[in-house]
């Protein structure tokens, strides 16, 4: 099992899994259809399914031209919203493709209907993938658009946070720098943090992804992860997990916000998908 991580719009990432003994392919989060295409052909694999995380803009935006592209194409995700969605999955379903397998993990709370998809090969010596969307970043977490922090903690901890710890997590933004820079402020003795917040500067002095971390990585140094640490919960003013859960992620969206950063009901919609027929207009 091959990944190939894809930089696209922004800050996006989305992700081509191929199964090297028969070149087939799968995606996740097709946001850019031209981007992706432009990578099957090089691979020279067949794209036999798109994963879809959730439904926003900047990570379902591909797929109803992909579908039109490539007859018969599956389109799996778990909520309604997602564009030319085939096949609705649910928490804990297997899927198989050729000998990538699939298991779906329902983390419901950046949006009602997000996904995650951890994936794995039989007999492989190889570390799983976890494809974590907009729920877990490297150093960071999703922000709580349509859930709450009680979800967001059952997330982190009891499905996400339950998995192998040499899993490979490869989330669905790049947005490493300011979630350490984030992290620091947390845990300003964090030696972890400072290691991590270094290699990644280097990482985008250079251009270059923080993709995949680990999970047991992610356990050192993101504070979403570390909600029982006593530094995180002195900064925090809280000991229960999820009232220092909901106030990290308070302090978070309001760690410095770019000057130019539109007011919120604009990024609200941004991420919510509503610019994107006047976006596909240009």
């Amino acid at each position: 099992m091959k990944v190939k991580v894809i930089s696209v719009l922004e800050d996006n990432y989305m992700y081509l899994v191929i199964e090297e003994s028969t070149r087939g392919a799968v995606a996740v989060d097709a946001a850019v259809p031209k981007r992706l295409l432009e990578i099957i052909r090089k691979e020279d694999v067949v794209l036999r399914a798109i994963l879809t995380t959730h439904h926003h803009w900047d990570h379902a935006r591909g797929n109803e031209e992909l579908a039109r592209l490539c007859p018969g194409l599956r389109v799996f995700g778990a909520d309604q919203r997602i564009g030319a969605l085939t096949h609705t999955v649910t928490h804990g379903q297997e899927l198989a493709f050729g000998a990538i397998r699939v298991r779906c993990l329902f983390t419901p709370c950046h949006t009602s209907g997000h996904m995650c998809y951890f994936m794995w090969e039989d007999d492989c010596p190889d570390a799983p993938a976890l494809f974590s969307g907009d729920t877990l970043f490297v150093g960071g977490c999703g922000q709580f658009f349509e859930g709450t922090a009680e979800q967001m903690y059952t997330n982190l901890t009891q499905i996400l946070g339950a998995l192998p710890k040499d899993t490979k997590v490869f989330c669905g933004h790049e947005c490493t720098v300011r979630n350490l820079k984030f992290a620091l402020k947390v845990e300003p003795e964090n030696e972890k943090v400072k290691e991590k917040l270094a290699w990644a500067k280097q990482r985008d002095d250079e251009d270059l992804p923080t993709v995949p971390s680990t999970l047991q990585e992610e356990f050192l140094y993101n504070p979403f992860l570390r909600v029982t640490e006593e530094p995180v919960q002195r900064f925090t003013g809280h000991t229960d997990p999820v009232e220092v859960l909901r106030r990290l992620r308070t302090e978070r969206d309001n760690f410095k916000k770019p000057k130019e950063r539109p007011n919120p009901p604009a990024m609200l919609a941004f991420d919510w998908g509503l610019f994107g027929p006047f976006l596909e207009k240009k």
